[in-house]
């Protein structure tokens, strides 16, 4: 047995190139056979100096006119340099010689993709899983699964992945694939009886253990997808994104701190994103831990310094403390990036609001109902800012605003009845919360926040209990 089998492969490829050239200059030359000439053929196309290849393949074909497999090889250095048709023609006179080599079918498939023939290529491959079985089937119905993918069939993409694993269970390419297709066609259903079987045959297989579970994701069955996610982990602990799709399934379920552990998981095992940071913020954030979620939302900030909505979840996190400052600092930053939009505008606006600055806050509150004029929201905000800083000059007017821009809503009722109460117009006030009382007098309450001592106004309470008379009846 040779000690060097790669130097003695190499200085066998020399001399063939060698008598290569010799032959292609008309010199003297060795006998060249035909598996010769295909590893020089070979050798020039893995160097991508197709001319010199297209010359060794004329030559090879010279000698070996009935040679098939040196026919197909011109016709794939033909694909490669796009003459589809030549290329088509010499496989069909390639075939008359073996019609038993898959490649045929697998070049005829590139050259009518090429020429945006699909439905040839679809017809050619069909008929090609008849002829072949195991492992050539197989390729060919990946090549048939990126034809329709090509085609825009993508549910006979999810069909042929199917077939294959029925014929191979544990392929690794198409059950990572078919995670993928069973999510963007929604074939949720199917794909847990294809993982099902396959798991009651190789119950050790952690891919389908992770499409089980990805499937009845899909389908919401959060519970299901977490037991089908534990196997999976269980055989192989390393695998990450069954952690992943675990915190995912967890927050659902506002199970937020078994949510926090998985995605811990995460971040032992790769490395840190944006996305899991955010996500575990946003958790500790639900649990009311402000300071971890606010850690996790920086955390994910400098990993993307552009992504403004995570100064704005840090702002959020200052607003509910009661760190008005601290959150507009943040808002800043966020409103840099996204000067008109309304969430960042709207929080900016409430904070402003607690420290007193109610014309800058009004500018915000602004701009959100241009932004969104049938949000209940930014109108609200915009009222409450008025009530409280006295500045009702435009207060009715807004108020009637807000009732016809948000499709009527009764709430701006009571909003109007504050605003004229607020200044001093009673009379008007009572017609006004009369005719709010008609439309939704559990809406009541809202006047009281607006105006806590409206409901000791004697009139107010009459009002009132006449209404609550009413309903009782």
């Amino acid at each position: 047995m040779s000690k060097n089998p790669y130097r003695e492969d190499r200085d066998e490829l020399r001399e063939l190139l060698r008598q290569f050239e010799n032959l292609k200059n008309g010199r003297p030359h060795g006998f060249l056979e035909e598996e010769s000439f295909e590893r020089i053929i070979d050798y020039f196309d893995e160097q991508e100096d197709i001319p010199q290849a297209l010359q060794a393949v004329e030559l090879g074909i010279d000698q070996y006119p009935y040679s098939s497999s040196l026919l197909i090889k011109k016709a794939d250095l033909l694909l490669a340099t796009r003459r589809y048709n030549e290329a088509l023609r010499l496989l069909e006179k390639a075939a008359l010689y073996d019609s038993s080599d898959i490649n045929l079918y697998i070049l005829k498939t590139e050259a009518y993709l090429a020429l945006d023939q699909q439905p040839r290529a679809i017809e050619l491959l069909e008929e090609a899983l008849q002829l072949f079985e195991g492992e050539e089937r197989i390729e060919l119905l990946f090549e048939l699964t990126d034809v329709y993918d090509d085609y825009e069939e993508f549910d006979k993409v999810f069909d042929c992945l199917a077939l294959i694993l029925e014929e191979d269970p544990l392929n690794e390419e198409a059950l990572y694939k078919i995670c993928f297709w069973t999510d963007f066609t929604g074939r949720n259903e199917a794909s847990i009886r294809l993982h099902q079987r396959i798991i009651d045959e190789h119950p050790y297989s952690e891919l389908a253990w992770f499409n089980l579970g990805a499937a009845y994701q899909g389908l919401k069955l959060y519970e299901k997808s977490i037991d089908a996610y534990m196997y999976c982990v269980t055989i192989d602990e390393k695998f990450d994104y069954a952690y992943r799709n675990m915190g995912d399934a967890y927050i659902r379920l506002r199970k937020y701190r078994d949510a926090i552990e998985m995605l811990e998981k995460v971040l032992e095992l790769s490395r840190p994103e944006e996305v899991i940071h955010e996500a575990m913020g946003y958790c500790y954030d639900k649990l009311g831990q402000l300071a971890q979620a606010r850690f996790h939302y920086r955390k994910a900030s400098h990993l993307n310094p552009e992504d403004s909505k995570l100064y704005y979840k840090i702002a959020c996190t200052y607003l509910n403390e009661g760190q008005f400052e601290s959150a507009i600092k943040q808002l800043n930053q966020a409103l840099k990036m996204n000067r008109l939009q309304p969430d960042y505008n709207l929080v900016m606006g409430m904070a402003l609001v607690e420290l007193k600055q109610y014309e800058k806050a009004v500018e915000h509150f602004s701009l959100v109902i241009k932004a969104r004029p049938r949000s209940v929201k930014g109108w609200q905000a915009m009222l409450d800012c008025m009530l409280v800083s006295g500045h009702l000059d435009h207060g009715l007017e807004y108020a009637d605003a807000a009732y016809a821009a948000t499709g009527q809503k009764p709430v701006f009722l009571f909003y109007r009845t504050a605003v004229l109460f607020a200044t001093g117009q009673t009379k008007q006030a009572l017609t006004a919360l009369e005719q709010a009382m008609m439309q939704a007098p559990r809406l009541i309450k809202k006047l009281a926040e607006l105006h806590p001592k409206i409901l000791q106004h004697p009139q107010v309470v009459d009002l009132v209990a006449r209404y609550k008379r009413s309903r009782s009846l």
